[in-house]
C-alpha cells in the first residue's frame, strides 16, 4: 500500500495535469474560440489511427507494472487515464476494464470520463469519442441529476492537452451534438448549441447542417427552419448545404415560392449555388406533383451551363412517373440518352414502375430488355414490378414462368418476389407447389416472415382446406412470429367465406387474448365472407350485433348483400346510411352501381349518383361511365346524353370507351348524324378514335346506307363508309376481323358481293382470320346466289376450325339447295355435295347431310314454302 501511495505522488508530481475535482454546483462559465481555431489544430505528428486497438494485457501490464491497486484504481481513475495521453490506444483499452471493473462509478468519477474526451479530442479520434458520449447520454437516462454542460465545464476549467483546450473543446461540441442527433434527442441537441454559443461558441457549420437536415427528414421541418434563422441571426454563416437543406425543408411544406426565394437569399449572401441546390429545388417541385416546372428548371439550368448531376434527372423522371406522365418521363429519358449521360439502373426503375403500373407490359419489358441489352444489371425491385404487373393483369401462368425462369438464370429473388409467386400459385390453387418452394428459401438462408406466411394461409384457405390453413398458421407462431392484424384478418375472411361463422365469432376472442385488437377491416371480412357463402342470415346477425358500426362495416353489408345478389336490400341500407348524412366507402358505391346497371334499373343507379353529388362525395368517371353504357344498353339514349354532358361539366373528361358507347347507342337508333357529330367532338378534344370506334360508325353508316337503298333504290350511298375507310389508314389504325367482318356483310346486304370478296380476301391476306360471323356472311351471300360449292367449301373451312354453324346459317344453306334445284334435276351437284359432306364427320355437317335427303324426299312438299 505504501508502495501505492508512493506511486501516486510521482505521477501527481509528474503530470502536468492539475486535479479537478467534480462538482455539481459549479456554473457553466467557459469560453471558446471561433471554429476557424480548429482548423489550424494539428495532429500530424501521430501515426495512431481509430482501427488500432491494444490488447486488454497492456492495460493489465501497466497497472502491475506500475503497482497499481484495486483500492486506488477507484479512487485515482482519472488521474491513471490522464497519465496515458501519449498512448491513446492504452487510456482506451485501460478506461474500458476500469469501466467493466465497475471502479468508474458514475457521476462520481465524471473526471475521468473527461480525462478520455480530452485524449481522444486531441488525437482526433471521433468514433471513439462518438462512442464515449452515447454512453454518457445512456448512463444520464439513469441519473437524472447529471447535467452534460457539468462535464463541459470540467473539460474548460482543465489546462488542457498542450494547450489545445480550445481546439479540442470545439471538437467534443460538434460529436456530443451529433451524438444527439442521431438518437433523435433534437431538444437536447438545441438546448446545448444555443447554451455553447451564448457563452461565444459558434459550433461547427457542418455540424448544424447535420442537425437541420435530420430534423427535416424527420418531419420537423419547422423546428429546422426556426433554428436556422435563430442560428442565423447569432453569426452563423451558412454555405450552400445550408441553404439547399433550407429549399428542402421549404418544398417539403409545399411552400415552393419560399424555396424559390432561397436562391435570392444566396445571391445576397454571395454564396453560389452549387448543384445540391438545384437539385433539391427540381425534387421538391417534383415531389409537389409540378415535375413539369421542375423539368423546366433542369433544362434551364442546362442552357446556363449550371452543373446538375445525374440525380437530378433521376427525380424528374420519378416524378412524372409517380403522376403517370409517362409519355413526359419517356421523353427525358430519350434527352439524357442524347445529351450521352449514363444511365443506371435508377432511371429505368421508375419507368418500368409506372408501365407495370399502368399494365403496359409490353412497353415495361421492352424497357427492361433495353436496360439488360446496355449491360445494367436488373433487381428483384424491378422483377417485383414486373411479376406483380403480371398479378394483376390476371396473368398468373405467366407469373409463375417468368419466376421459375429468372431463378435459373441464377438471379437473386428477395422474399418479395416470392411471396409475389406464392400469391400466384395460391390463387392458380397450388398452395403445395408454394409451400415446397419454401423449401428453396430455406435452402438460401432466406427467411419467411408474416406476409408469406399470411399468404400461404390465405391460399390454403381458398381452396377450402381449413386444417392445413391452421397447421401453417401454428408453424408460424412456432417461428416465432407473432401474428398482426392483417393475418387475422385472413382467417377471419377464410373461416366466414367457408362457411364457419361460428368460429369465425370465435376467433374474435382469441384476437382479444393475444393482444391483437379487432378491426373494422376484420369485421368487414367476417360479413362478406359469410354474404359470399351464402349465409346472409348470419352476416346480417354479426352486422347488427356489432355496437360500433362504422362506414367501414356499413359498406360491408352493402358489399356483402350485392356479393348475395341482393340488390334491394343493398340500396336500401345505402338509403339509410345517406340520410343519416354519411355515405358508404366508394367501392362499395361502384359495387352497388354496377349491380343496378346490371339488373337495369337505372332509375336507382341514377338515384345513387344525386346522392353521392348532394353528400359532396364525387363520383369516379368509370361509375360516371357505367351509368352511361347501362343507360345506353337500356335504350335510355336522352338521359345517357344528359349525363354524358354533364360529366364533361364536373371537369371530366370522357375518354375513348365512354364516347364509342355513345356514338354505337346514335347509330342503333339511326340517329347517325349525332353520332357523326360526336365523332367530331371526340377528335376535337385529342381522344383518338379506335378500331372499335370506326367499326361502330361503319356499321351505323352502312345500315343507314341500306335503310336509303330500299327506300330509294336508285343507286349505291357508300361515301361515308369510303371516307371512314381511308381516314382509319391515315390514321394507321389497323382494321380487325370485326371491322372487316362488318364491311363484307354490308357490301352482301348492298349486293356488292365482288366487293365482299375482295374485302375477305385481303383480311385474310393481311393474316386476319375470319371468324364465326365473318364466315356465316360470306356463305350466307353464296347461298343467296346459289353458289353452293363456294358456300360448301367455305363451311368445311369453317367446320375444320372448330367453329359451329348457327340455326340461322343452316337456314340460310337449306335456302341455297332449294335455290339451286335446277341442277339438283340433273343430278350433277347433288352427287358432288353428297360425296363432300360425306367426308365431313362433324355434327354440323351431318345434320346438313340430313337437311339435303330430307329436301329430295319431300320435294313436293317444300318447294312452295321457300322464295327464289
Amino acid at each position: 500500500m505504501q508502495d501505492s501511495n508512493l506511486f501516486l505522488c510521482c505521477f501527481r508530481s509528474s503530470t502536468s495535469f492539475p486535479i479537478i475535482k467534480f462538482t455539481h454546483s459549479s456554473k457553466f462559465k467557459f469560453k471558446f474560440a471561433s471554429t476557424a481555431a480548429l482548423a489550424h489544430f494539428n495532429v500530424s505528428h501521430t501515426n495512431f489511427s481509430e482501427s488500432e486497438d491494444s490488447s486488454s494485457s497492456s492495460s493489465s501490464s501497466y497497472c502491475s507494472s506500475n503497482n497499481i491497486t484495486k483500492d486506488n484504481i477507484k479512487e485515482e481513475s482519472f488521474h491513471i487515464v490522464k497519465s496515458l495521453q501519449n498512448d491513446p490506444s492504452l487510456a482506451f483499452s485501460l478506461f474500458t476494464q476500469l469501466k467493466q471493473q465497475q471502479f468508474v462509478g458514475f457521476p462520481e468519477n465524471i473526471s475521468t470520463y473527461a480525462a478520455i474526451i480530452r485524449i481522444f479530442c486531441y488525437w482526433g479520434l471521433n468514433r471513439r469519442l462518438d462512442s464515449v458520449f452515447h454512453d454518457l447520454i445512456a448512463l444520464s437516462k439513469q441519473h437524472p441529476s447529471f447535467e452534460i454542460h457539468d462535464l463541459f465545464e470540467l473539460l474548460v476549467d482543465d489546462g488542457g492537452v498542450n494547450g489545445g483546450n480550445h481546439n479540442y473543446m470545439l471538437r467534443a461540441i460538434d460529436v456530443y451534438l451529433k451524438a444527439c442527433v442521431v438518437l433523435k434527442m433534437f431538444d437536447k441537441a438545441i438546448d446545448f448549441l444555443f447554451r455553447t454559443r451564448r457563452h461565444g461558441v459558434v459550433p461547427n457549420i457542418l455540424t448544424c447542417n447535420f442537425l437541420i437536415n435530420r430534423m427535416v427528414e424527420s418531419g420537423k421541418v419547422d423546428m429546422a427552419l426556426a433554428i436556422y434563422r435563430q442560428l442565423k441571426r447569432l453569426g452563423l454563416c451558412p454555405n450552400h448545404y445550408t441553404y439547399g437543406i433550407v429549399i428542402k425543408a421549404f418544398c417539403k411544406k409545399c411552400e415552393l415560392k419560399e424555396a424559390a426565394y432561397v436562391f435570392k437569399e444566396m445571391e445576397k449572401a454571395g454564396v453560389r449555388p452549387h448543384s445540391y441546390c438545384y437539385t433539391a429545388y427540381i425534387e421538391g417541385l417534383c415531389k409537389n406533383m409540378r415535375s413539369d416546372l421542375g423539368y423546366e428548371v433542369l433544362q434551364a439550368c442546362r442552357r446556363e451551363n449550371v452543373p446538375v448531376d445525374l440525380y437530378a434527372y433521376i427525380v424528374v423522371i420519378r416524378g412524372f412517373c409517380s403522376e403517370m406522365k409517362l409519355d413526359e418521363a419517356e421523353r427525358v429519358y430519350l434527352d439524357m440518352e442524347k445529351k450521352g449521360l449514363v444511365c443506371q439502373v435508377d432511371v429505368y426503375s421508375p419507368l418500368i414502375y409506372g408501365y407495370c403500373k399502368s399494365h403496359n407490359l409490353l412497353k415495361a419489358l421492352a424497357l427492361h430488355e433495353a436496360m439488360l441489352s446496355r449491360g445494367i444489371k436488373t433487381n428483384c425491385v424491378i422483377v417485383s414490378y414486373l411479376l406483380q404487373c403480371l398479378v394483376e393483369m390476371g396473368l398468373t401462368m405467366e407469373v409463375v414462368e417468368l419466376f421459375k425462369e429468372l431463378k435459373e438464370s441464377g438471379m437473386f429473388l428477395d422474399g418479395v418476389a416470392y411471396n409475389i409467386v406464392f400469391s400466384a400459385l395460391c390463387k392458380l390453387e397450388k398452395v403445395d407447389d408454394a409451400v415446397d418452394m419454401v423449401e428453396d428459401m430455406k435452402a438460401k438462408r432466406m427467411v419467411l416472415d408474416i406476409k408469406h406466411y399470411t399468404t400461404l394461409i390465405n391460399g390454403y384457405f381458398l381452396r377450402g382446406k381449413l386444417v392445413d390453413a391452421f397447421a401453417m398458421f401454428k408453424e408460424m407462431k412456432e417461428k416465432g412470429l407473432k401474428p398482426d392484424i392483417v393475418t387475422y384478418n385472413v382467417i377471419a375472411a377464410g373461416l366466414s367465406r367457408n362457411g364457419q361463422a361460428h368460429d369465425a365469432i370465435d376467433l374474435l376472442d382469441y384476437m382479444e387474448t393475444q393482444g391483437v385488437k379487432p378491426n373494422s377491416i376484420t369485421h368487414k371480412m367476417i360479413i362478406e365472407g359469410l354474404c359470399s357463402a351464402g349465409k346472409v342470415v348470419e352476416a346480417e346477425a354479426y352486422f347488427n350485433s356489432l355496437e360500433d358500426r362504422s362506414i367501414e362495416v356499413y359498406s360491408a353489408m352493402v358489399n356483402g348483400y350485392c356479393e348475395a345478389n341482393l340488390v334491394g336490400k343493398s340500396y336500401e341500407l345505402f338509403l339509410n346510411l345517406s340520410n343519416q348524412g354519411d355515405i358508404s366507402k366508394e367501392g362499395s358505391c361502384f359495387k352497388l352501381l354496377d349491380k343496378l346497371c346490371m339488373a337495369g334499373d337505372i332509375h336507382k343507379a341514377i338515384m345513387l349518383l344525386d346522392t353521392m353529388l348532394a353528400l359532396n362525395v364525387e363520383p369516379s368517371k368509370i361509375m360516371y361511365s357505367k351509368v352511361i353504357a347501362a343507360m345506353c344498353h337500356d335504350g335510355k339514349l336522352e338521359y345517357a346524353r344528359s349525363l354524358f354532358d354533364f360529366f364533361i361539366k364536373k371537369g371530366f373528361m370522357p375518354d375513348v370507351i365512354t364516347y364509342t358507347i355513345m356514338i354505337n347507342t346514335y347509330c342503333r337508333m339511326n340517329y347517325l348524324k349525332e353520332a357523326h357529330e360526336l365523332f367530331e367532338d371526340m377528335k376535337r378534344k385529342g381522344i383518338k378514335p379506335d378500331v372499335i370506334t370506326y367499326t361502330v360508325l361503319l356499321d351505323g353508316n352502312l345500315k343507314a346506307n341500306l335503310r336509303r337503298h330500299f327506300l330509294s333504290p336508285s343507286g349505291k350511298r357508300t361515301g361515308d363508309v369510303s371516307s371512314l375507310w381511308m381516314e382509319m389508314q391515315k390514321m394507321e389504325i389497323t382494321p380487325d376481323v370485326v371491322s372487316y367482318t362488318v364491311l363484307i356483310d354490308g357490301q352482301i346486304r348492298a349486293a356488292n358481293f365482288q366487293d365482299a370478296i375482295s374485302l375477305f380476301d385481303e383480311m385474310v391476306d393481311r393474316g386476319l382470320q375470319p371468324d364465326t360471323v365473318t364466315y356465316s356472311a360470306m356463305i350466307s351471300g353464296f347461298c343467296i346466289r346459289g353458289h353452293m360449292e363456294k358456300a360448301h367449301t367455305l363451311l368445311k373451312e369453317m367446320s375444320s376450325k372448330g367453329m359451329t354453324p348457327g340455326s340461322d346459317l343452316i337456314l340460310a344453306f337449306k335456302r341455297g339447295i332449294v335455290k339451286a334445284r335446277k341442277y339438283i334435276v340433273h343430278g350433277k351437284f347433288l352427287r358432288k355435295l353428297q360425296s363432300k359432306l360425306n367426308q365431313v364427320k362433324t355434327n354440323a355437317n351431318v345434320f346438313l347431310q340430313a337437311c339435303v335427303v330430307f329436301s329430295l324426299k319431300q320435294w313436293s312438299k317444300t318447294i312452295c314454302c321457300y322464295s327464289y
